[in-house]
């Protein structure tokens, strides 16, 4: 496909990279207090709090879901800069109504925003096709990825200790992030979609199915999305389960839960900084994509297997290789649109990804809560990790099918 002539600039770079990192912060540092403030809400009631959290997210994830693609063709059509710049300003602005929020309804509808606002991270990764030529994606992708997981390290780490100082600081403290990155982008952000290269915007391609359609144009294209569909609900198997996992079979502390969490942070940035591209670089998108799939595999199969708290700690390197996948996958899927559908195709990408997080927790707690069953011996806890591991090794051989045509 034809591009853009590309336009590079260190600074403009770096505010992507920074939108990453603290939208994933800003979710990793509420993630910890929002289930206090909910439970606040309800007087301290634990069921009642579960079941409203539960709620909460599921309608975050299906929001995120709806609105990925729409927020994708609206890039497309007025350009990536100011959709990001109004995305971070969203952002900013709904945490700061949560910290405010002076009923459970306030509290709700400020989650509801931050999952529309939230939606960023399309445009982020169209911003960085428009910007990046065909041979340097996989490279590219990799440092969002790195953006990624350094939020992962931080995200949870400064929202514990910013719970210190009540419930709310960290909300406060993850909406000043947001609205100064908004600051910050007006000055240093240029706009990376040519006016000659937009497309106008129309609901049919906005809307989630309509969106969807565009992966089936080619085989290739519709193949690897749908490996992405199964790799990131394989994913979705480790946030949504490793906590009662670990805690059930190994009897771990939260303070061992949170120094686990941190060396995965740790890992996957390490792995997509120094390794993803680098072996992006000497086997090939193709490879990498099946190299990250069997190495996902092999994680989760030692995960799901250690019989000790230290054996499951070999799984974190392993898990981290994983992350070949995706910056490999983004490289490819972007050769099979033009420059003006980069925002419609990271929207669609973003949409199945949403469908993984709302489904995901459902497959994977309900199979831990079959197996945990009294009478069953506590090895079968680690059946989520397993399940999570055919699923990649199918999407494995689902993906050497689908990029047969593919040149690197």
């Amino acid at each position: 496909m034809t591009d853009p002539p590309v336009r590079h600039r260190s600074g403009a770079v770096l505010f992507i990279f920074v939108t990453v990192l603290l939208d994933i912060m800003a979710l990793g540092m509420v993630a910890p207090i929002l289930p206090g403030l909910v439970r606040q809400f309800v007087l301290g009631n634990i069921s009642e709090a579960a079941v409203i959290y539960a709620g909460f997210n599921t309608v975050f994830a299906s929001v995120q879901f709806f609105c990925s693609p729409v927020i994708g063709c609206l890039s497309d059509r007025f350009g990536r800069r100011p959709l990001i710049l109004v995305s971070n300003l969203g952002l900013g602005l709904s945490y700061a109504a949560m910290a405010w929020a002076p009923s459970l309804a306030w509290l709700f509808i400020g989650r509801v925003v931050s999952g529309v606002t939230g939606a960023s991270f399309a445009i982020a990764s169209a911003y960085v096709a428009d910007t990046t030529p065909e041979e340097k994606r996989g490279q590219a992708y990799g440092l969002i990825g790195a953006a990624f997981g350094v939020g992962l390290v931080f995200g949870p780490a400064l929202g514990g200790l910013l719970s210190r100082f009540g419930l709310h600081a960290p909300l406060y403290v993850a909406a000043a992030f947001s609205l100064a990155n908004a600051i910050y982008g007006v000055f240093v952000l240029p706009e990376s979609l040519d006016a000659a290269h937009r497309l106008p915007f129309s609901w049919r391609r906005a809307n989630p199915i309509g969106a969807l359609i565009l992966l089936k144009r080619h085989p290739e294209l519709f193949g690897l999305a749908g490996v992405s569909f199964v790799s990131t609900l394989a994913q979705v198997s480790l946030p949504s389960s490793i906590v009662l996992y670990a805690t059930y079979r190994y009897g771990w502390s939260p303070q061992t839960l949170g120094a686990t969490l941190t060396a995965v942070g740790v890992a996957l940035v390490v792995a997509q900084v120094f390794v993803v591209p680098r072996a992006i670089g000497w086997f090939g998108n193709r490879r990498a994509i099946i190299a990250g799939l069997l190495f996902g595999a092999a994680g989760m199969v030692v995960a799901g297997t250690a019989a000790t708290g230290a054996m499951l700690w070999w799984a974190i390197p392993i898990l981290a290789l994983w992350g070949m996948f995706g910056a490999a996958a983004q490289a490819l899927m972007t050769r099979h649109v033009t420059a003006a559908e980069q925002g419609r195709l990271q929207g669609a990408i973003s949409s199945l990804t949403g469908i993984s997080e709302v489904v995901g927790p459902l497959i994977f707690l309900n199979v831990y809560a079959y197996f945990v069953r009294p009478g069953l011996p506590l090895s079968l806890s680690g059946a989520p990790f397993l399940l999570a591991a055919l699923f990649l090794g199918m999407a494995a051989v689902w993906a050497w099918w689908a990029t047969r045509p593919e040149a690197d």
